[in-house]
């Protein structure tokens, strides 16, 4: 996994190049139009009554954008944009401290919210319903309640994982939102925006093959035009074209549909090893030795997608394109 390119899992690489290709607001940030549109209102809605705006849920497979419509919603409320992660936040206490720390209407991103432990968790759900925390103070029969009011904020909770939510904790956010894989036509614009950023000349046909290649990932779609820059200012003369791009991305073994060694590893394992299937996840998770919430949350997304595998109660099953793009016969 840590040696994989093409994952959406974000590397120690990847900050430096979604910083400074971040869009700061709605306009400029391409695709998810329906969330777009919704967060438009809501946030217009809270700005008019002054009022801090719904706690807001996002979730979706990683590297869609779920960091960037945080920053973007901070914008545009106008408000500081606080983050920390799930598990970065260990002790009750240290939630506590960020709370209490928060300026009127401000915003505090978590991300891997679903990593929260339990001790953390309860205390969110009295700053999320009531801003407001609270404290058990002594011990025994002389112990007192206390409640600590906070300044009213809003919560951004980040999650490839929605299923393992609370629901105590899924039912306080108000405003709910499922990021989408982006289309070839979405991501071909993202990349012609970066490379203006960047400064990388690049032609139509290198932009679409880029996009067709980067799985519905933003994320891919740009680390992908990074390495493709370098072979070029080495190879091309610095400017990006189709032929270009495809010798990179062929030297990156990565197939014209963006599938990478392992993607055609575990298709590869369903058909040949299990006669096509079904297998069961920590079956397959042994078989190829990655780990079965890394199969589940990082490969598989993209190959059901493409209707390569399905998902059944016995288990992960190769779809007949699945046989048709690794060109191997369909005995079953």
């Amino acid at each position: 996994m840590e040696d994989r390119f093409i994952t959406s899992t974000k590397n120690l690489t990847d900050s430096e190049i979604e910083n400074s290709l971040r869009p700061t607001n709605f306009e400029e940030y391409v695709g998810q139009c329906k969330i777009k549109d919704s967060l438009s209102v809501y946030i217009k809605a809270a700005k008019s009554r002054k009022e801090s705006l719904d706690h807001v849920l996002l979730y979706g497979p990683p590297g869609l954008g779920k960091t960037t419509l945080s920053h973007i919603i901070a914008n545009e409320l106008g408000a500081q944009l606080k983050i920390t992660s799930g598990p970065a936040i260990e002790h009750a206490a240290d939630l506590a401290a960020i709370l209490t720390n928060l300026n009127e209407n401000d915003v505090l991103f978590i991300d891997e919210i679903h990593r929260l432990n339990k001790s953390v968790e309860e205390i969110l759900y009295p700053a999320m319903e009531d801003f407001a925390l609270d404290f058990i103070v002594g011990k025994g029969p002389s112990a007192k309640n206390m409640r600590l009011k906070i300044q009213p904020f809003t919560l951004i909770g980040a999650t490839t994982r929605a299923g393992m939510l609370t629901n105590p904790l899924r039912d306080r956010f108000g405003i709910i939102c499922r990021l989408e894989l982006y289309s070839t036509e979405e991501l071909q614009i993202i990349i012609n925006r970066s490379a203006k950023i960047l400064n990388i000349e690049i032609d139509e046909q290198a932009s679409i093959e880029i996009a067709k290649r980067s799985r519905g990932t933003p994320r891919i779609a740009n680390r992908l035009l990074k390495r493709i820059r370098d072979y070029a200012q080495v190879h091309g003369e610095g400017k990006i074209t189709k032929d270009i791009a495809d010798k990179t991305l062929d030297i990156m073994e990565i197939d014209d549909l963006g599938l990478d060694f392992i993607d055609r590893k575990i298709l590869g394992s369903i058909i040949n090893k299990f006669n096509g299937g079904p297998v069961g996840l920590e079956t397959l998770s042994a078989t190829i030795s990655e780990d079965s919430s890394t199969i589940e949350d990082v490969y598989e997304p993209y190959l059901l997608q493409l209707g390569f595998i399905a998902r059944t109660p016995r288990g992960r099953v190769a779809l007949e394109p699945a046989y048709v793009h690794l060109k191997l016969p369909n005995n079953n």
